[in-house]
This record gives C-alpha cells, sequence and structure tokens, in this order.
C-alpha cells in the first residue's frame, strides 16, 4: 500500500479534547514533528477529523 507523511502544522491548544487525542493517536506530538502511516481507510478518517491541524503528503 501507499504511504502517506502526516505533519502537525497548527497547535492542538483550544482544540476539543477528541481531536487532541486523535492527534496523539496519530503520533504527532508537536509543531512540525512528522509520522509515516500507510494509507488506508482509518488514517484517512482520522486526518479528515483533523484537516485543519495537519498537512498530508503522498510519499
Amino acid at each position: 500500500m501507499a504511504e502517506i507523511k502526516i505533519t502537525l502544522v497548527k497547535s492542538t491548544i483550544g482544540a476539543i479534547p477528541k481531536h487532541k487525542k486523535t492527534v496523539q493517536a496519530l503520533g504527532l506530538k508537536k509543531i512540525n514533528s512528522s509520522t509515516i502511516q500507510q494509507d488506508n481507510v482509518a488514517i484517512r478518517g482520522m486526518v479528515n477529523q483533523v484537516s485543519h491541524l495537519v498537512k498530508v503528503e503522498e510519499i
């Protein structure tokens, strides 16, 4: 499967707790931290939920 690179570009301060936990589950901790995940339906759903906080690039 393809992979995607997810980068946290906006702080989670002030975000609702559900979004904070989603960002943590994606493996992101600080602004500009990145993680590489498999491109599947579950990860895409998580990214869509916090799309205002992250940037996604296809690898």
